[in-house]
C-alpha cells in the first residue's frame, strides 16, 4: 500500500489572505514568508506620529497599518508609515500598488533590524519606491534610500544618505526638512547585519 499526502498544497499568498492574525500582531508577506511580529512599543509609535505630523496633509496622504503591493514579488508588507501624493491611489481595497507611492517608513525594532536594512531595502527597491526612510532608535540615525534600481532580491537603491538624530534630514521628494531632535533611543542592541 503506498502512503499518499492528500494535503491541499496552497501558494503563501492564498494563505497569507485568508490568515487572521491574533491581536495585537503584525503579519507581512515578505518573499513567500509570512512574518508575524508583535505590536510596536510606545517609542515607534511616537517616532512614527512625529514624522507623520512634519509631512504637510495637504499634499500627502500619511497612512499607517497599510498594506502594499510589490509587483513582480510574493510580498505585501506593512510599512510603519506610507506616504502618497492625494490623489495618486484612491480606490478601495486593503493593497497599494507600490507605483503609487512616493516614500516608506520603518521604525527598526530589536527583532525587525535585518528585515528592514535588508528584505524590505530590497522589496521596496524591486517596487520601485522611490525613497526608502529607516529611523533606527537603536543606532540613532535614519537612513534615506533613493533612486532604486533592479528587480528581484538584487534590487537595491543607489544612493544612501545617513542622519544622525538631532540633525535635520532632508526629504527632497516630500520638500520636508525632517526634525528629528524630539526621536525617542532606546539602548543599543548587538550590531546587525545591516548598515
Amino acid at each position: 500500500m503506498t502512503a499518499v499526502d492528500e494535503r491541499l498544497t496552497t501558494d503563501a499568498t492564498e494563505v497569507f489572505e485568508q490568515l487572521e492574525a491574533p491581536e495585537g500582531f503584525k503579519v507581512e508577506l515578505l518573499r513567500g514568508d509570512i512574518v508575524m511580529m508583535a505590536g510596536p512599543d510606545r517609542v515607534h509609535n511616537a517616532i512614527v506620529e512625529s514624522v507623520q505630523d512634519q509631512i504637510p496633509r495637504a499634499r500627502w496622504r500619511r497612512l499607517q497599518t497599510q498594506d502594499i503591493a510589490i509587483p513582480g514579488e510574493k510580498s505585501e508588507p506593512q510599512p510603519d508609515l506610507v506616504v502618497l501624493e492625494r490623489g495618486a491611489e484612491d480606490g478601495p481595497g486593503r493593497l497599494i500598488p507600490a507605483p503609487a507611492v512616493t516614500l516608506l517608513l520603518e521604525v527598526v525594532s530589536k527583532t525587525s533590524a535585518d528585515r528592514d536594512y535588508g528584505e524590505k531595502r530590497s522589496i521596496y527597491a524591486a517596487g520601485a519606491v522611490p525613497a526608502y526612510l529607516i529611523i533606527d532608535p537603536m543606532a540613532q540615525h535614519c537612513v534615506l534610500l533613493t533612486e532604486p534600481t533592479g528587480t528581484g532580491e538584487g534590487a537595491d537603491y543607489r544612493v544612501e544618505r545617513t542622519t544622525k538624530f538631532g540633525e535635520p534630514a532632508p526629504l527632497d521628494l516630500l520638500g520636508v526638512e525632517l526634525d528629528t531632535g524630539d526621536f525617542e533611543t532606546l539602548p543599543p542592541i548587538t550590531r546587525h547585519r545591516r548598515p
